[in-house]
C-alpha cells in the first residue's frame, strides 16, 4: 500500500479556487474574524501531518489486529491509544467545536477536509472522534448551560470520548419503537435501562471516560417517535468539582466481528439502571438527535471520499510501478522487459474515472458543508432558510452518492492491482471491505 499523502493541492483548489471560501467567511460575521485562507491553510497542512506521520501507518496493523473484547473492557490495536492521545493534544477532536468551551471554532467546510484526511489515513480510527464530534453537536445545540460546561470542554479536548445510543436489537431505523427506558428520580436525574447495539465506540481505552447520548423513552410517553427523549449518560460519574468518581451502571456485553473498519468498536451496550440527564426537553430526543444527523450524514458520505482517495493514491502508484506489456503505441520504458501497466488505456480510463470521482466528490462534500456553515451562521433569516433547505436536500444525497461511487472507485483500485488487489499484505481489498460497511 502507498505511503497516504493528504490531497492537500487539491482541498486548496477546491476551496480556494473553485468555492472562493474565504469571500463566504468575510460575510459571516461570526467566522470573519476567526478563519481565513492562509489560517485555513496552515490548519490543513498540520492536519495532513499528523494523519499520514502517525495516524496511517496504524491502518494496516489495526485491520490484522482489530478489538478485542474480555469482561466489559475492550482493547483497541496497538499504537491507537499513543495516536489518540497525540491526535487530541494537537485540538483536532474539537476542531469543528464551540470556542466557548475549549474548540477550535472552525466551521464545517474546514473540518469536513480534516474528516477526509483522518478518514483516509485510517477509517477505523476516524470513527472514534467523529461520534464525539457528533455528541458535542447534540449537546452544545440542547443540553443545558451546566451540562455543557460540565462535558463539552474534555470532550472538545479529547480527554473524553463519545458516543450515540440509539439502535435496539428489535429496532433499527424504526426508532419509535425502542423499549430502552428513563426513570425520573427525585434529584432530576433519570435510571436509563435497556440495551443498545451497534454502537460504534461505546467502550474504548482511547479515553477516561465516554459520554454516551442515548434515546429512551419516559414512562408516560406517548407511542411512536413522538415519545422519544435523548439523555447524557456518561461511562464514569463525573464529580461537581470535575473530577471522575464511581463507573456507572452500564457496560459493554460484546463487540461485533465486522468485515471491515475491525479497528473501530462496534459494541453492545447494556443500561442497568445507569443514571443520565436528558437533553433538551421530554419527548424532544429526535429532534435533538437529528441536529447531529445532516453533519454526520455528510461525515458518512466523506467516509466514502476518504477510501476513494487511498484507493487513487495506490493504484496509481502501483500501476507506475508494475510492469506488463508494450504500450499499444509502442514500448515506453525501453530500457525494460515491459512497460508500466499505467501506459495501457483501460488502466488509465480506470484511474481518470478514479480520480474525477475523488475530485467531484470533494467539491460535492465541501458544497454541502459549505451550506452548513450558511444555515447556522449567517445572520440573514432568508440565507439560512435556503440553506437549511439545501441541506436537508443533499446530506442524504451525500451519504448516499459519495458511498456509492466509493465503492466503484476502490473496486477500479482492486482491478489495477490484479491478483494483488485480493491479498490482505496489498491493502487494497481492506479498502473495499471497509468501504462496504460505510
Amino acid at each position: 500500500m502507498a505511503d497516504y499523502q493528504a490531497p492537500l493541492r487539491d482541498m486548496r483548489f477546491v476551496l480556494n479556487e473553485v468555492f472562493e471560501v474565504s469571500k463566504l467567511w468575510a460575510q459571516l460575521p461570526a467566522l470573519a474574524e476567526v478563519v481565513d485562507e492562509d489560517t485555513a491553510s496552515a490548519i490543513l497542512e498540520e492536519a495532513g501531518k499528523v494523519t499520514a506521520g502517525t495516524i496511517a501507518p496504524l491502518n494496516r496493523s489495526g485491520d490484522e489486529e482489530g478489538c478485542s473484547w474480555e469482561g466489559g473492557a475492550v482493547k483497541t490495536p496497538a499504537g491507537f491509544p499513543q495516536a489518540y492521545q497525540t491526535y487530541a493534544e494537537g485540538g483536532w477532536v474539537g476542531v469543528g467545536g464551540d470556542p466557548v468551551f475549549g474548540g477550535m471554532g472552525m466551521p464545517k467546510v474546514i473540518s469536513a477536509q480534516v474528516e477526509e484526511m483522518v478518514n483516509s489515513a485510517n477509517l477505523s480510527f476516524g470513527l472514534y472522534p467523529m461520534l464525539t464530534a457528533g455528541a458535542c453537536l447534540s449537546i452544545n445545540a440542547h443540553a443545558s448551560a451546566e451540562l455543557k460546561e460540565k462535558y463539552l470542554p474534555n470532550m472538545y479536548s479529547g480527554v473524553w470520548a463519545g458516543s450515540m445510543c440509539l439502535t435496539e436489537p428489535h429496532a433499527g431505523t424504526d426508532l419509535g419503537i425502542i423499549r430502552t427506558k428513563a426513570e425520573p428520580q427525585a434529584d432530576g436525574s433519570y435510571k436509563i435501562s435497556g440495551t443498545k447495539i451497534f454502537i460504534t465506540g461505546g467502550e474504548h481505552d482511547l479515553t477516561e471516560n465516554i459520554i454516551h447520548l442515548v434515546l429512551a423513552k419516559l414512562p408516560d410517553a406517548p407511542a411512536g417517535p413522538k415519545g422519544i427523549s435523548l439523555f447524557l449518560v456518561p461511562k464514569v460519574m463525573v464529580n461537581a468539582d470535575g473530577s471522575l468518581g464511581e463507573k456507572n451502571s452500564l457496560s459493554c456485553g460484546s463487540i461485533e466481528h465486522k468485515m471491515g473498519i475491525k479497528a473501530s468498536a462496534t459494541c453492545v451496550m447494556n443500561f442497568d439502571g445507569a443514571t443520565g440527564w436528558i437533553v433538551d426537553a421530554p419527548n424532544k430526543g429526535l429532534a435533538a438527535m437529528f441536529t447531529m444527523m445532516n453533519y454526520e450524514r455528510l461525515g458518512v458520505g466523506i467516509q466514502g471520499l476518504s477510501l476513494g482517495e487511498r484507493s487513487y493514491q495506490n493504484a496509481v502508484e502501483y500501476a507506475r510501478d508494475r510492469i506488463q506489456s508494450r504500450a499499444p503505441t509502442g514500448p515506453v520504458a525501453k530500457d525494460k522487459a515491459a512497460d508500466p501497466i499505467i501506459v495501457h488505456p483501460d488502466v488509465r480510463r480506470m484511474l481518470l474515472t478514479m480520480k474525477a470521482l475523488n475530485e467531484g466528490g470533494r467539491a460535492f462534500s465541501s458544497y454541502v458543508a459549505m451550506q452548513l456553515d450558511t444555515a447556522k451562521f449567517s445572520e440573514d433569516a432568508a440565507t439560512r432558510k435556503r440553506a437549511e433547505e439545501l441541506v436537508a436536500l443533499l446530506t442524504p444525497v451525500a451519504k448516499a452518492f459519495l458511498t456509492d461511487m466509493a465503492l466503484e472507485t476502490t473496486v477500479h483500485g482492486q482491478q489495477i492491482f490484479g491478483g494483488h488487489g485480493f491479498i490482505r499484505e496489498w491493502g487494497q481489498e481492506q479498502l473495499i471491505r471497509d468501504c462496504r460497511i460505510t
